[in-house]
């Protein structure tokens, strides 16, 4: 193999390597350090975060109501880093941390 195409794949599996989507445990929210207002739990583990669409989480006088009929107290709700609603969960699936955006002023 040529050099120039040694080259070329090197930057090649290296841009692969990069470009690959992070999970969520790998970012912000592992990295912030947060716990759950409840119990005091670190929010995140392996593959337990998942994003919400705005179409899942409807707001209640109570707090946010989740498709799956789950109510997650204002108590309980932590400001969302990038600006998308995240529930994190424990192995049974019950909710270690519930994430959303900040109302806009």
């Amino acid at each position: 193999m040529t050099s120039s195409k040694t080259a070329l794949l090197s930057a090649a599996v290296t841009f692969a390597f990069f470009s690959t989507p992070a999970l969520p445990h790998d970012f912000w929210i592992n990295h912030g350090n947060y716990k759950s207002p409840a119990d005091g739990v670190h929010c995140c583990g392996d593959n337990d975060c998942k994003m919400l669409s705005p179409e899942e989480v409807k707001v209640s006088p109570r707090g946010y109501v989740l498709m799956n009929g789950e109510l997650v107290p204002f108590a309980e709700v932590q400001p969302s880093e990038d600006g998308e609603y995240w529930r994190c969960k424990r192995y049974d699936g019950s909710r270690r941390c519930f994430f959303a955006p900040q109302p806009s002023s």
